[in-house]
């Protein structure tokens, strides 16, 4: 049975972490879901590599926090906040292929 990362959260969001990096924060309903998650190891380097298209050198951290029941990955931005091209200054856009995510657990 697959399991949707949205129906087990109540926060999953993006934003800037810096000019030159975004940071992505998924957090879970419960202690249980959030252990489930991070035991099973699906919120990877290569998942993120796979949903926002980048080398693995451009992933910063990917750091569970149990007192928040979080996941938080970092990336660096493909383009610099505010510069010529960008369309998203905030970061705030770009969680949106997260919340599509289904796996096994």
């Amino acid at each position: 049975m697959k399991t949707k990362l949205l129906d087990i959260t109540d926060i999953i969001r993006s934003k800037n972490a810096g000019p030159y990096e975004l940071t992505f924060d998924i957090i879970f309903k419960t202690q249980e879901w959030y252990e489930k998650v991070c035991q099973a190891g699906v919120i990877n380097a290569d998942l993120i590599c796979a949903l926002y298209k980048i080398p693995p050198s451009d992933i910063i951290s990917i750091v569970e926090f149990t007192p928040a029941k979080a996941i938080k990955a970092t990336i660096r931005r493909p383009i610099p906040s505010g510069s010529l091209g960008e369309t998203d200054v905030y970061g705030a856009q770009q969680h949106a292929p997260l919340l599509d995510l289904e796996f096994s657990l």
